[in-house]
């Protein structure tokens, strides 16, 4: 079941998330300790975070089916994610789901030639397809995220109740962010505490 609280807020992008907009794509659906909170949850919500990340032109509406075709790729890709962190082997339908987004459209950038900016290169954003070419695009940074060099860096983010997925700095980074760490911190602390009170 999705929740969504306006009074959330999310917390910075994961490690790896300005790299591959597969990754933050897999990280729109949070889980934090006031509350779940889907940044996909409705068109709207879903257009923004196209635009935002440009996988779609200012002006571009996302209906209902698209964000529902979006939140169910990202559901695939979780676990595909989560298979290749824990050395898994992903349920079929997943690869499949992550395959039929690649092959749906070209995510190639386009030549373009105007007067003001002369050649340039930019991805087609047919009014119909917006969707289609933003889950090709992901589909395609996942691929890559799951075969190339940063994929033996992926993990899970390892404080509780986050289930974002990083790609680590650094071999001891277990958490996707400062926030997530000081509450491992915290709670580890307390745990001391409540410890050392309890055998005194």
């Amino acid at each position: 079941m999705r929740t969504v609280n306006a009074a959330l807020t999310a917390p910075p992008p994961a490690p790896g998330s300005e790299q591959h907009v597969a990754l933050d794509f897999a990280n729109s659906d949070l889980a934090l300790t006031a509350g779940r909170l889907d940044l996909l949850a409705t068109p709207a919500d879903a257009t923004r975070w196209l635009v935002e990340r440009g996988l779609a032109p200012v002006g571009a509406e996302v209906y209902e089916y698209c964000a529902g075709r979006l939140r169910d790729l990202r559901s695939h890709l979780r676990v595909l994610l989560a298979a290749r962190v824990d050395g898994a082997v992903p349920p079929p339908e997943a690869v499949d789901a992550l395959n039929s987004a690649l092959a749906a459209t070209s995510s190639a950038a386009l030549l373009r030639w105007d007067e003001p900016h002369g050649p340039y290169r930019a991805p087609a954003h047919p009014v119909d397809q917006v969707a289609v070419h933003a889950m090709a695009v992901i589909a395609a940074d996942a691929a890559e995220l799951l075969t190339g060099p940063d994929a033996e860096r992926l993990a899970a983010c390892s404080a509780s109740p986050c289930t974002r997925f990083l790609v680590r700095t650094h071999a001891a980074r277990h958490w996707c962010s400062v926030r997530c760490g000081d509450r491992v911190r915290a709670a580890r602390a307390y745990a001391r505490r409540t410890k050392a009170d309890a055998t005194s």
